[in-house]
């Protein structure tokens, strides 16, 4: 496993987090031991940064995470986000804000959260919500204060009021290079890019080939990206892909999170996977170094078309 230190002043981390979205039944059902199983797993294999959300399958996940990592306070940093749903700001927001984080203290059965993600899309304006999560950082709730989502002149602003310390963006060979803009911004400021979906929901892969390999209850099924027109836009890129992962003798996936590493600036990807097969191919990826000019070859292969698309389950 590789490591790498988390924004300018946070923790040392491994270089390939785990993300928690398929233990959620995202792309189809897990049973709680599987999924216990397979944290456990990526704690044994060096994983030390673990990523969730206060509402994927209704804090259950939390609470498997709180469980898997105790005893083990320094050794792993737990990132989850949370906040209100509803639209505009004021005290009642900024109080379920408050309410939001200490339920999953409680689900993490921990007295602090390591990182915790202000939701951007969750109509707290950035300035109060920070204000108002920096009073828990003081109080000992929260250790580092990081954005999910969000725009430079946002993380700009987050940052002026108190440091951020990780910012958590789609990001994959699939949306193309991180924004120039947003590189430069967190480059500045001292803080780490944490990329979500970085395998493309799967896309990138090469496993899926059509929504029909989709078990029930999994909601890429409705997603147009695996759709007919998706799949046409996509097939060619997918080829590029898979064929220079042919020549470094690598699997599409491992490429795709090693493109992600080889970014300027500390890049820290967060796949999420139910298969310890997929895990372990997953944490390969940290083993890659890859020549800036296969870097290079592979951004900007996608169509725009198959950019980030608005999703409450960053």
């Amino acid at each position: 496993m590789r490591y790498t230190k988390l924004g300018r002043s946070g923790p040392v981390v491994s270089a390939v987090g785990l993300g928690s979205l398929a233990l959620a039944g995202a792309y189809g059902g897990i049973g709680t031991a599987e999924a216990d199983r397979l944290i456990r797993r990526a704690l044994d294999s060096g994983v030390t940064l673990l990523d969730t959300a206060d509402f994927y399958a209704g804090g259950r996940i939390e609470r498997l995470i709180g469980r898997a990592v105790a005893g083990r306070d320094g050794q792993v940093l737990v990132s989850t986000r949370g906040g209100p749903a509803q639209a505009g700001d004021g005290p009642d927001r900024l109080a379920r804000l408050v309410r939001a984080c200490e339920a999953s203290l409680g689900r993490l059965g921990r007295d602090h959260v390591d990182l915790y993600y202000l939701r951007c899309g969750d109509g707290v304006q950035v300035e109060t919500g920070t204000a108002r999560l920096a009073e828990l950082v003081r109080a000992g709730k929260i250790r580092y204060l990081g954005l999910s989502g969000g725009t430079p002149e946002q993380i700009r602003r987050a940052h002026a009021i108190h440091e951020i310390t990780a910012v958590a963006v789609e990001c994959s060979l699939q949306t193309g290079p991180p924004d120039a803009e947003l590189l430069r911004t967190v480059r500045e400021l001292g803080i780490a890019l944490v990329a979500a979906r970085p395998l493309g929901r799967g896309l990138l892969t090469g496993r899926i080939k059509c929504p029909a390999a989709f078990e029930e209850g999994d909601w890429r099924r409705a997603d147009p990206r695996f759709g007919r027109e998706g799949r046409e836009l996509g097939a060619a890129p997918l080829r590029a892909v898979e064929s220079a992962a042919s020549r470094l003798d690598l699997s599409a996936g491992r490429l795709a999170l090693a493109w992600l590493m080889a970014q300027d600036g500390p890049v820290v990807p967060v796949p999420s996977t139910r298969s310890p097969v997929h895990l372990e191919m997953n944490l390969a990826a940290t083993r890659v170094d890859l020549p800036p000019e296969v870097r290079d070859e592979l951004a900007g292969l996608f169509p725009a078309a198959y950019g980030p698309s608005a999703s409450d389950l960053l």
